[in-house]
């Protein structure tokens, strides 16, 4: 990453985003103003440092600023790690191609955002959800 040079990417997860920040640094990283140190539950910590275990060297070099909002607490962690590793692989330079396939062999959902979505409520049983249908007797 050059100096001065500042990289925006998101990661998704079910209703949970998260915008990452990458600028050149010291290997600072923060999610909503607070260090990664400092997160807990110890689980979402650990979830959300693996893409920095992974680019160990470029973790150090590169500090990252996370927002994320909405969604579920394993939700926001898993928007954030995948915004963590887009932001190192943005920053990579020409180390990208080995980062993009340490970060495949480990875990696809790393780049690979899931598409599947909660499905919508059907008309006239919105409250009951999208399949569900009124009971029938048989006799």
């Amino acid at each position: 990453m050059t100096e001065g040079k500042e990289v925006r990417v998101i990661g998704r997860r079910k209703e949970a985003v998260a915008i990452a920040t990458a600028t050149q640094g010291s290997g600072i990283v923060r999610i909503n103003r607070v260090r990664i140190e400092n997160v807990q539950p110890e689980m979402r910590r650990l979830m959300v440092t693996e893409p920095l275990a992974i680019a160990e060297e470029l973790a150090k070099t590169v500090d990252v600023d996370v927002h994320v909002q909405g969604g579920g607490v394993i939700g926001q962690a898993e928007a954030t790690r995948q915004a963590i590793a887009h932001a190192l692989l943005a920053s990579a330079g020409k180390g990208a191609q080995a980062l993009r396939r340490a970060f495949d062999d480990y875990d696809r959902a790393l780049l690979v955002s899931d598409a599947r979505r909660n499905e919508p409520h059907k008309p006239s049983r919105s409250s009951a959800g999208p399949r569900r249908h009124k009971q029938r007797s048989k006799r």
